[in-house]
């Protein structure tokens, strides 16, 4: 069987990505909760609730693994229903939870990505 060697270059970013609502769990005030509370949605009608949960703080056993097996980012989104659970008020334990994921990120020498840090950094 012919071999061939892959060389990436130097900075190359390997990582994985994760959705919120699939992974952080208990997010009831979103538009994806309210989707698979409607019969027919889902096979079975199972449900996200608890997911995996992150918001309680199992990413940190995920992002440990994550650096354990060579991967140098990773891709997260944010919910936003949980920043701002409603229009006029900004949940700031929902905003320290994200700063602790992202700051846990970069101590395990991972770059965090997310479309609200992208937008940051292009912004300026």
């Amino acid at each position: 069987m012919p071999q061939a060697a892959y060389h990436f270059p130097r900075g190359f970013l390997w990582g994985a990505a994760t959705a919120s609502h699939q992974v952080e769990g208990n997010n009831t005030n979103n538009n994806w909760w309210a989707w698979e509370q409607e019969p027919g949605h889902i096979k079975n009608g199972q449900k996200s609730g608890l997911a995996i949960d992150w918001w309680n703080g199992r990413w940190r056993e995920d992002f440990d693994r994550a650096a354990g097996s060579g991967q140098n980012a990773h891709r997260l989104s944010i919910e936003w229903s949980r920043i701002q659970p409603a229009p006029d008020r900004w949940d700031e334990d929902a905003l320290d939870r994200y700063r602790a994921m992202i700051r846990a990120l970069l101590d395990r020498n991972m770059t965090p990505w997310s479309l609200c840090i992208i937008s940051a950094i292009h912004s300026g």
